[in-house]
């Protein structure tokens, strides 16, 4: 039996729709100079900016957006992933499920389900595309390679074990023919680890390890297992350099368990794409015992900081505090809060903040801001250079932390309780980390992804049901419409002559055209 016959696959494409559109994919967009007809990664770009230089849909006339399309996934779990756009065809993921969808039309061309399995169905962040094949990962910790024209199986390798907690929602980051891809998995003592793919065979080329794998010891790390790096990293062509956020220690709030600073959990990390090898690594939670994850995005500019042109690397991450980096060396250059923080005691000499011993998870429970939320989380930013603005989904929130011995050290070890928490669009200006404006998003965390425009738009959506559309000067609201929660960042391009606004609403996606 064909190891791929419990699989559903559907193929609904004209045969004239595909032979037009393998004409044209002799000679497929550059990931380095992405055409305005194209979403090509994750991020759109390498430089994870979130940023569309299109113009046609701008504050004067966005009011007027009208649908164009509505697709349905039929599925009961949201799409929390960004669609690739690759000659025409969309590529849109859940967990399980990869669809091929027409961008003219909103038309099923084929559709992938993945077998039933146990593993952790969190969410999924999207797909990739390199030359004729798109990749994508499952919640066991599948990499899977198709046809990207007519759906049919390439080939399927593992990427992690599932049985041993892992789960994968990532999606993949193509550099050259490197499919570098992510897993998740904090319940579990286990090493994070990210791994490179041959993109053409399968086959592992190199893994990295933000913590000892399984039967090494390291005592840098003090004991520390995970540092899971489930995010889509970017990428520097000039310096040949991957960045990646990695995720939290475990066992997650037993900190005594773990002494020292556990490198490199709660990390930002530039990587050689071609070895895997670290080149630098920077901490923004030192020792965490919060569950705040680093995977938030890395932000790539080249602009200027203090008087000068530097090579800058920006996060907001998720325990409050927003960094700007000289990613050539790691190097700090500004560590700022960018919402409520009660943790740390000061920054240290690295940049750093400085981890309060008073603000450990303990027995009777301790008050801490951000919660276990985080001031921000999975839903990337937008950086908009007319500006200078990092553009994020904030959360003031505050948390009660319990730890006792009987928890013990393994997994999560403790418990948390997330009290009330207001959410907003905050617009961080880079040479200075203050708050430039704010925008109110509604009671708990955000779930919106943001995306800027060059005409000066700044688009996500609310806590509620809404899509909408700020002025990026001032954050104004222009425009919004229910379609159900957003819960990633909205993407754009030019088709046809006009410029297309793709977002997700609950299991649908919809198209936004002017008239």
């Amino acid at each position: 039996m064909n190891k791929y016959a419990h699989a559903t696959l559907r193929l609904v494409a004209s045969a004239g729709f595909l032979a037009a559109v393998a004409a044209q994919s002799a000679d497929l967009p550059n990931l380095l100079r992405p055409p305005a007809d194209a979403w090509l990664t994750y991020h759109g770009e390498y430089d994870g900016q979130r940023h569309s230089k299109l113009t046609e849909i701008k504050p004067e006339n966005v009011g007027r957006l009208e649908q164009a399309w509505r697709f349905e996934t039929g599925q009961n779990q949201a799409i929390k992933a960004s669609p690739i756009l690759v000659d025409g065809i969309l590529y849109l993921t859940t967990p399980d499920n990869l669809w091929a969808i027409d961008a003219r039309t909103g038309k099923q061309l084929w559709h992938y389900r993945h077998p039933l399995n146990n593993a952790f169905h969190i969410g999924h962040r999207g797909a990739a595309v390199y030359q004729d094949t798109v990749y994508l990962t499952t919640p066991d910790c599948h990499l899977i390679a198709f046809n990207r024209l007519d759906g049919t199986v390439k080939w399927d390798v593992v990427i992690a074990n599932s049985d041993k907690g892992y789960w994968s929602s990532n999606a993949p980051l193509i550099v050259g023919n490197h499919v570098l891809v992510g897993v998740s998995g904090d319940f579990d003592n286990v090493p994070g680890q990210l791994k490179s793919i041959d993109a053409d065979s399968g086959k592992t080329q190199w893994i990295f390890y933000s913590t000892p794998p399984a039967g090494t010891k390291d005592s840098a790390s003090g004991g520390a297992t995970g540092g899971q790096m489930w995010t889509t990293g970017t990428y520097d062509p000039e310096l040949n350099l991957v960045f990646v956020g990695t995720g939290n220690p475990t066992p997650v709030l037993n900190g005594a368990a773990r002494p020292g600073d556990n490198p490199w959990t709660c990390s930002i990390v530039a990587l050689n794409p071609d070895t895997g090898k670290l080149v630098w690594g920077f901490q923004v939670s030192p020792h965490d015992t919060h569950d705040w994850d680093a995977n938030e995005v890395p932000v790539l500019a080249d602009a200027v900081f203090s008087g000068e042109t530097r090579k800058l690397l920006m996060q907001a991450s998720r325990n409050g505090y927003f960094f700007v980096l000289d990613r050539t060396n790691g190097k700090s250059l500004l560590t700022a809060p960018f919402a409520t923080v009660n943790w740390a005691k000061g920054i240290d000499s690295l940049g750093r903040p400085i981890p309060d011993p008073a603000k450990v998870p303990a027995r009777d429970g301790v008050l801490v801001a951000p919660n276990e939320a985080g001031a921000t989380n999975f839903r990337p930013p937008s950086f908009d250079p007319k500006t200078g603005f990092l553009i994020v989904s904030a959360q003031d929130g505050y948390g009660i932390y319990f730890f006792k011995p009987e928890h013990g050290g393994y997994g999560w070890a403790g418990a948390d309780y997330n009290l009330a928490g207001k959410s907003y669009l905050r617009a961080i200006d880079y040479r200075t980390g203050k708050i430039a404006w704010e925008h109110a998003l509604g009671d708990g965390a955000g779930t919106a992804g943001v995306l800027t425009t060059e005409s000066g738009l700044t688009i996500s959506g609310d806590n509620r049901v809404n899509v909408m559309a700020l002025r990026t000067s001032d954050g104004a609201t222009l425009w919004h419409q229910a379609i159900g929660k957003v819960q990633n960042a909205p993407i754009t391009y030019q088709l046809g002559g006009k410029q297309v606004l793709i977002v997700a609403g609950g299991e649908s996606l919809y198209a936004f055209t002017l008239p």
